[in-house]
């Protein structure tokens, strides 16, 4: 008798914005957690957007979609940057402010997932830090 073998991979539902999403059990739990965090924090008045990152995957909620490759360049090279710092002085989280003449952008590098959030310079980026990291 032969025997068949079957894989499944198991799921998880969670609710994100008031929808249903399922999610391998599998996934990321800090990516998954940082997106969640994320949806939250792009509900504030004055964020203008995010972008999330890891090797594998990338979540982009921005208001004005015709700066993508804008924001996302500022953000491969400040992350970057963030890489070399992390490296010299072993560190897990590092976060650098990046700001301009009317938006800054606030970027986080936390394990293997990058993220980088723009917002208007008036902005309290510090609160907006403690909402997205734990």
């Amino acid at each position: 008798m032969t025997r068949k073998r079957s894989s499944l991979n198991p799921t998880t539902t969670v609710v994100l914005e008031g929808v249903s999403v399922t999610v391998p059990l599998d996934e990321d739990p800090a990516f998954t957690g940082l997106h969640a965090s994320l949806t939250q924090v792009n509900k504030i008045s004055g964020v203008r957007g995010y972008i999330l990152r890891n090797k594998t995957k990338a979540v982009i909620e921005l208001q004005n979609p015709t700066k993508i490759l804008d924001y996302a360049l500022l953000l491969s090279e400040t992350t970057e940057a963030n890489e070399k710092i992390s490296k010299m002085f072993h560190l897990n989280v590092t976060k650098s402010v990046v700001e301009g003449s009317e938006i800054k952008m606030l970027c986080i590098t936390a394990g293997e997932n990058k993220v980088g959030v723009f917002m208007d310079k008036s902005l309290d980026h510090m609160e907006i830090f403690r909402q997205i990291t734990p």
